[in-house]
């Protein structure tokens, strides 16, 4: 039964928590006596230091996104659940955790410093801008996936019933709602429980209130297309990412943990006790050849889960934007690993609305956002929540996720443009955030419906490759300030391996289907030059890291201005 495998994996997950998450701890040797840059700095604006259980809940709504519900589900079609459930509590606990929890040690140690700077001091200068770049591509996958995710879901049917304008009209409620909380708490000094009394409870109403709207409203909103959805996405970006944190950012975020947190309860309750049978094949293959789709097992199983089990994204909110909050270093384990963990266990409940389906259940035809809302929904009716009710909040739940992680994207890319281009002033911002979404606007805009299934592959093997190149940066600094590195270089290499193997075999499918009959197709081609580019700079990383530890082991740091 399915509480089988839950209760299980929720026990791994712990018992990694408590005794790895240790053992992480005390080789990182984090010290409270060490004050952290946003005590040190506290601007007011991005550095704002957070008190633990919001930081973790803006934390993890802005990782989590679609990544531990699309990647397991995928992967669960393709390869059978057994597979990804697997990698993911490995992953999460030995890997991804392994990433997250160090990423944000290391910025912290060193001023909140980005991974980009921290690979600038212990690398080079060269690998600094090829590490950036890589970085600004990535996060630019990311943008346009996720924008054109969002408003897709904002176009929702199903049984003839549009949900879509219902959850459109509860989000824009829901940005309202955490911007007058925002101001609350940092003007008037609203204590964060009352807070949390008050505005919680809001978001459940307002879940309520979207498919009730008026509706000459709900009529506009459906006649919104997915392009005009794209485009006022991409301005909620450019309005997010240069607004000081704590008017949206920080109570939006802690909201959408609070979110996060009643689906994760959610997925418990309905996987608990709702006595679901595991009904979908446990193994999916033919071989290590999968049935569905002839895809190898090895290595796509791994780009495929992504952020259920690792995800290079984490390491830039990490270093980008957590690590300018965090109030002291041991919050580092609570928000950096315990994170990480509950991604995990979301991804595990995202695996067990496949896991009650037949595998000739029709929704399985469906969009992986649309099973998990079909099974989530199917959770809420055990206790008396009829469907048209219980889909819109399961809806509303995953685009929360996932315009949670845009604007927090949008600004991490603003700061590495910054850095890159020396533009550190507040215009110098604006510049560099218009810069970021000028390129998702023109691709969204350029190609037809769903065009995030264009960018998709190349986003799940850049966002895992970037993982890998995160590690290889955080084990340089540990080999060079002479700490064990074995628990970050042992993760390093099998990413590395798995991602480059995928990179290869997508640059080459690629190529092979660059041309259909006497026509060029234009995505393609462009598919496979942005996957020679990220396997270059790559190569051109690996490079620089043997350069330096092995070539120039005593070579002293480029700048003792990062360390702290």
């Amino acid at each position: 039964m399915i509480i089988t495998v839950v209760l299980v994996s929720i026990a791994i997950l712990l018992l990694g928590y408590i005794f790895y998450g240790r053992f992480l701890a005390n080789h990182l040797r984090l010290n409270d006596s060490n004050p952290t840059p946003a005590c040190t700095i506290n601007d007011g604006v991005d550095y704002v230091p957070a008190k633990p259980a919001m930081l973790l809940g803006q934390h993890l709504s802005a990782i989590s996104a679609a990544g531990p519900i699309v990647g397991p589900i995928l992967a669960a079609l393709w390869f059978g659940w057994l597979p990804a459930l697997i990698w993911i509590v490995i992953g999460s606990i030995f890997i991804g955790g392994v990433h997250d929890f160090s990423s944000l040690v290391v910025s912290i140690r060193h001023k909140a410093a980005s991974i980009g700077q921290i690979v600038r001091q212990y690398m080079s200068r060269t690998s600094y801008i090829l590490f950036l770049s890589f970085v600004w591509l990535a996060l630019v996958y990311v943008i346009i996936a996720f924008t054109d995710i969002t408003a897709q879901t904002f176009k929702t049917m199903s049984a003839e019933v549009a949900f879509g304008p219902g959850v459109a009209a509860s989000s824009a409620l829901y940005i309202m709602l955490s911007i007058v909380m925002g101001v609350l708490l940092y003007r008037f000094n609203l204590n964060l429980k009352i807070a949390t009394a008050i505005f919680v409870p809001l978001i459940l109403f307002i879940v309520w209130l979207g498919p009730q709207m008026p509706a000459p409203i709900l009529n506009f909103l459906m006649r919104i297309t997915v392009k005009q959805w794209d485009v006022m996405l991409l301005v909620y970006c450019f309005a997010a990412s240069v607004m000081p944190m704590w008017i949206l950012l920080q109570p939006r975020g802690y909201l959408g943990g609070w979110l996060l947190y009643l689906t994760i309860f959610i997925g418990l309750i309905g996987a608990i006790f709702g006595g679901f049978e595991v009904q979908y094949p446990s193994i999916n293959t033919e071989g290590i050849k999968s049935i569905v789709n002839g895809k190898p097992l090895f290595p796509i199983l791994f780009i495929t889960v992504a952020c259920g089990a690792c995800s290079g994204f984490h390491a830039i909110v990490n270093s980008g934007t957590t690590s300018k909050q965090l109030r002291r270093e041991s919050d580092a384990k609570l928000v950096g690993y315990g994170a990480m963990l509950l991604e995990g266990l979301l991804a595990v409940l995202a695996l067990a609305t496949v896991m009650m389906l037949p595998g000739s259940a029709d929704i399985l035809k469906e969009d992986p956002n649309l099973i998990y809302a079909h099974g989530i929904a199917k959770y809420l009716n055990l206790v008396g929540i009829n469907f048209n009710m219980a889909f819109p909040f399961a809806l509303l739940a995953f685009s929360t996720f996932v315009y949670d992680t845009l604007d927090v994207c949008t600004r991490l890319a603003r700061y590495i443009l910054q850095e890159l281009l020396g533009l550190q002033t507040k215009m110098g911002g604006i510049i560099a955030t218009v810069i970021t979404l000028a390129v998702p606007l023109a691709f969204l805009t350029l190609t037809k419906e769903k065009g995030y299934m264009l960018a998709w592959p190349i986003f799940g093997i850049s966002n895992q490759l970037l993982a890998s190149l995160a590690l290889l940066a955080i084990s340089v600094w540990l080999i060079k300030t002479g700490k064990k590195s074995y628990y970050a270089v042992i993760p390093m290499i099998f990413m590395m391996t798995m991602t480059l193997w995928s990179l290869i075999r997508h640059v080459a499918g690629s190529l092979f289907c660059m041309f259909d009959g006497s026509l060029i197709k234009p995505d393609m081609i462009l598919s496979a030059i942005f996957g020679i580019i990220l396997f270059t700079l790559s190569l051109w990383l690996i490079w620089e890291a043997v350069r330096v530890l092995v070539l120039r082991p005593k070579e002293s740091k480029e700048s003792a201005e990062f360390a702290s």
